[in-house]
């Protein structure tokens, strides 16, 4: 199953033996914006205010004074159950006086946060490439046709004496369509360049 990021937040709430679970999920594309999420979610009223985000290899979690490893954890284990990235989960506990013991609190906090996710609206994510094109004059008009047929952004141009240089962004899997399609309709003219990590 492809990776998603959220289209917008999302919310669930969960009763599990009188204590409330309210998990919140946001779209995230930096820590920054991950951390703002939490401010501006907190309950200030709550037990506990647990969460974890994940960020293509970048991820964190915190149990927020539950015992280790039955909150913050459970909260990442269900992003990447449910496939996400780019995504920051909050979740909320008011205690009812029941005492969940571990197993229940991992159960509840993923529960709550595997659901949240489930129920949200989704964009699937496509892994991009910057490339760069260098044609001459003549061939400018085929190689914009090219970038409409994969679906490629213009990020900038380049003129010289002969020709120009174009930088784009493309989904990764179009790449090969493109050069392909760009040694045809140029004979060999235009090359296009994957640029460097």
């Amino acid at each position: 199953m492809p990776l998603a990021t959220l289209t917008a937040p999302a919310r669930h709430e969960l009763l599990v033996k009188k204590s409330r679970f309210l998990a919140q999920a946001e779209p995230v594309a930096s820590v920054a914006e991950a951390l703002q999420f939490l401010e501006a979610v907190r309950e200030p009223d709550a037990t506990h205010n647990c969460w974890a985000y994940r960020i293509g290899t970048i991820y964190r979690s915190s149990d927020d004074g539950e015992p280790a490893g039955t909150a913050g954890r459970p909260i990442l284990a269900a992003i990447d159950g449910q496939h996400c990235d780019r995504v920051m989960v909050v979740v909320a506990r008011w205690f009812g006086g029941i005492k969940l013991g571990a197993g229940g609190l991992v159960r509840a906090y993923n529960g709550a946060a595997s659901e949240c996710l489930r129920l949200a609206s989704r964009l699937p994510l496509v892994a991009m490439t910057c490339a760069t094109i260098v044609c001459g004059f003549d061939h400018v008009a085929s190689v914009h046709q090219w970038l409409a047929k994969v679906g490629a952004n213009k990020l900038g141009e380049a003129y010289s004496g002969t020709g120009m240089d174009i930088a784009i962004e493309l989904p990764h899997e179009n790449l090969a369509r493109l050069k392909t399609g760009l040694r045809d309709a140029t004979r060999g003219q235009a090359s296009c360049m994957e640029d460097p990590e």
